[in-house]
Formats: structure tokens, sequence, C-alpha cells
């Protein structure tokens, strides 16, 4: 007889476990992708979740792909198409391309619409803004909304949460719609909660919730293997440091895009990593170390050519602090090569041209000129950049796990 397996349960797995009844004989829409399956408590471990559902009765009508298509599998910013799935038959429609919300057409006959995608915790991971979208185009057709929960990988606890706080009224972008942190601690179902309270949306929201997951939970502590969510974010160790190292997407510094580590490594043929590596280890920033490296990226920035710069790893990832790392990197390289550095627009199909691309990501506008003047005093701003106001207050009354 095969022993229980534990671990945290996702919203997928409670809703299989005890109510489908609920949904049955209803008209099903399901956003997903390849990368939402049951957990690995579930019977049939890593069961995609459309065709757990498919299996178990509900009647899935249609999916709804976010950015890298239903196999999260397409290059990052890439425009999707709409088309349809091999494993289910069902047709799926793009949210990411010519719309970034399902139209009224794509709603009409359905009774009831599913969200399960995973998120890696960060405010510029779009996956979550999709979700916003959705739940703005759900009130407007009078659809009901359940969320599929599932762990934030990087954890829960307020206090880990790192600005800057998104400035909503000037940068309101496909990597950062409302104000929200970086890196937020929350889960995709509490976002939901905030969002259905503050923008006073008239909708009928349900999270279906996780079983065992607490707040103090990275990633290892779930359990269950961790399933690349994006071609570029393949393990914890990626995403752990990403929130930090995404920033230079709007630089002229390799995220490592195109190699075996994308995002735990950044660099540039002109770079010299032992001095950034050394000047970086030297700020002591909590829990994430530095080592220089060589890579060749096979694809994004300098591909084909052998690439020099750092490694970051997190050592005490319960202490890791990754925007105010990615910050302080930042800034060691800008001081080291001020005739190399550069900004760069980053062009995608939520915004053609590219401009501003690390003001969009970073949610100021004054961040990006305080950088390239290394004014003095630069850790101390860094600190005061990655405060998150009254966060913990804002979101106190919707958070849906404890401890």
């Amino acid at each position: 007889m095969t022993a229980e397996r534990t671990g945290v349960r996702y919203g997928i797995d409670m809703l299989l476990a005890g109510m489908v009844s609920q949904i049955q004989g209803k008209r099903v829409g399901l956003v997903t992708n390849d990368a939402a399956a049951t957990s690995a408590t579930y019977t049939h471990m890593l069961t995609p979740t459309r065709l757990a559902l498919q299996e178990a009765g509900i009647n899935l009508v249609s999916l709804f792909s976010p950015e890298h298509g239903l196999g999260a599998a397409a290059a990052d910013g890439a425009e999707i198409g709409h088309g349809f799935d091999p494993l289910t038959g069902l047709p799926v429609h793009s949210l990411y391309g010519a719309s970034f919300r399902p139209s009224a057409e794509q709603l009409a006959g359905l009774d009831l619409l599913l969200f399960d995608i995973p998120d890696v915790g960060a405010r510029f991971y779009t996956y979550i803004w999709t979700l916003s979208h959705v739940m703005e185009a759900c009130a407007d057709a009078g659809l009901p909304l359940w969320i599929l929960d599932r762990p934030n990988p990087l954890g829960g606890y307020l206090a880990d949460a790192e600005g800057p706080m998104l400035d909503e009224a000037q940068i309101s972008t496909f990597v950062g719609r409302w104000d929200i942190p970086i890196r937020h601690c929350l889960t995709a179902g509490e976002l939901a909660r905030l969002w259905h309270k503050e923008k006073q949306l008239s909708l009928e929201l349900m999270v279906v919730k996780m079983a065992g997951w607490l707040r103090k939970d990275h990633w290892p502590a779930t359990g269950n293997p961790f399933v690349p969510m994006s071609p570029s974010m393949p393990s914890y160790e990626a995403a752990l440091v990403y929130p930090g190292t995404c920033l230079f997407e709007g630089t002229n510094v390799s995220e490592g895009r195109g190699t075996a580590n994308p995002f735990q490594q950044v660099g540039a043929p002109w770079m010299d990593g032992l001095a950034v590596a050394d000047g970086f280890n030297a700020q002591a920033v909590p829990g994430i170390v530095a080592r220089p490296v060589q890579f060749t990226p096979n694809n994004g920035k300098y591909a084909g050519e052998l690439c020099y710069g750092v490694m970051l790893h997190g050592v005490e990832p319960e202490r890791a602090r990754p925007v105010q790392a990615g910050l302080l990197l930042l800034s060691e390289v800008i001081d080291l090569h001020r005739e190399e550095f550069g900004w760069l627009p980053y062009p995608t199909a939520a915004n053609a041209p590219g401009f501003g691309h690390f003001d969009r990501l970073i949610g100021q506008l004054h961040i990006r000129e305080a950088l390239s003047a290394q004014l003095d005093n630069l850790r101390s701003q860094i600190v005061g950049w990655t405060a998150t106001g009254n966060w913990a207050e804002r979101v106190g009354g919707i958070l849906l796990y404890y401890s």
C-alpha cells in the first residue's frame, strides 16, 4: 500500500476533493497554462489542471491562456494567437496578443470562470495582471470567478515584502497596473481579494484555498516539485532572486536569458565580474552572495558572445532581500562601467516600442536618474526605496493564510 504523501495541497486539489458537485452541470471556462497542475499529494500527481477537471466530469467548454501561451513555453513578450488545445480538444483564447482581457463574446455562454496559474510573487510577472483583466471582464459580464489558489514561492511574511510601491498615477502597465510592491508576499487569491475590495469590482469572487501552506513557507517547504512557470523561470533558486535581477531587462546587461541559469546570473562582454562580485559582497546584502561567472547566451542579449558577470546565490533564503540586492548590484555595475553601461528599451506585445522599461519595472520615475548619478548614500536610498509604506495594513483584512 502506498503511503499517503504529505505537502501543500493546491486549490485545484481541494476543488477536486470536495467541491466538484458545486460546479457539475455548469458550463465552465478556465484561465490556465501547462504550469498549472495538481500537486504531488493528489492521487494523480501533477495532472494538468484542465485535464484533471475534465476527468472529474466538469463541463469545460473553453480555455484562456496568459503570456507564454498555454504551453508556458513561448518567448518573453511574444504575442500569442488563439488556437486549440491538443490535450483537451478545447478552443484556447489568448489573453496576451490582440487583447489582454476576455471579450464579452468569449465569456458568453459560460456559467463560471476558473483561474489557475502559478505566480512567482513579483509585481512585474504578468500572470497576476492577466488576473486583474479577467476580474474586470467577469465583473462586466456578471460572471462568477473562482481562483484556484497556489503558494507564493517566496513566502508570505509581510515583513519580507519589498518596494518600491508602484506610482499608479504615473506608471500603469502590463508589468504593473495597480499600486502594490515588487515583492508582494500574497497569493494570487489574496491579490484578487485585495483588488476586489480596493477597485470596488461588482464581481462574485471565490478563492478556493490551499491546505497546508503557511506564510513562512518558501517553495521548498511545500513538499512539491517546482514546475517551471515560463521558459526563463526554471527553478526556485531563479525565482528567489528574480524580483531584483529582472530589473536588468531594461539595461544593456544580460539577465541570463538563453543560459541554464536565467535571472540567477547577469553579465556582459565588457563586465569585470570579479570586481562587481567583490563590490556587491562588500555591501553585505541580507541572505544573498555573488560570485564571478562566465556564460554565453544562445539567445537574447549578446547571443553567441562570451559574457563576464556574476551569479547570485540565496544562501539564507528566509533573510534574502532580492529587490535590494538587484538595485545594489545594478549600482555596482553602473559605478564600475560608466562608459559601457546603458539603459535599453525592451519591446513586448504589451509595450511595442519598449521605451522606459526600467521605469515600468521599478514603478517610479526618479530611481533610474538617481542610479545613473550615483549620488552619495545610495545604499540608504535603496533601503528607503524598497520600503512598502502601509502595505501590511492595506492587506490585513484580506489574508487567507496565517502563521
